[in-house]
């Protein structure tokens, strides 16, 4: 089993945020959706600690899981986009490919956005 790291997941990992080290330390192991990834690197482009944040990427990313986009996975995203049309309840279209990841792995998928919720069959864990 492993934890699924969204882009806020993500970042506030990286910026040290101890409340999200207390659930995500006793995991075996931690992944990042390749479209999280890219939502990341574009935020840090910007930054003026890009450098730093670049380096921490170079030391750390090994130790993730980066979970792809694949065939299957669109699968999922069709699924999951008719599901949220169908309830009125859309979410952004990055967000659906993460759920799309998130369902196909069958892991929990760790983010502080609540329109995650509107997805069946996710387990979404915020701090």
């Amino acid at each position: 089993m492993a934890l699924i790291l969204d882009t806020n997941a993500l970042s506030a990992f990286v910026d040290g945020d101890s409340r999200l080290y207390g659930i995500i330390q006793a995991e075996p192991a931690l992944a990042i959706p390749t479209v999280a990834l890219g939502e990341y690197l574009f935020g840090i482009r910007g930054s003026r600690y890009r450098s730093s944040y670049e380096r921490w990427l170079e030391k750390h990313l090994p130790v993730f899981r980066i979970l792809p986009v694949r065939l299957e996975t669109a699968g999922f995203y069709a699924e999951i986009r008719v599901e949220l049309k169908s309830k009125g309840s859309p979410i952004p279209t990055n967000d659906l490919w993460i759920a799309a990841l998130v369902r196909q792995h069958g892991w929990s998928l760790v983010s502080r956005d609540q329109h995650f919720d509107a997805v069946g069959a996710l387990h979404r864990i915020s701090w």
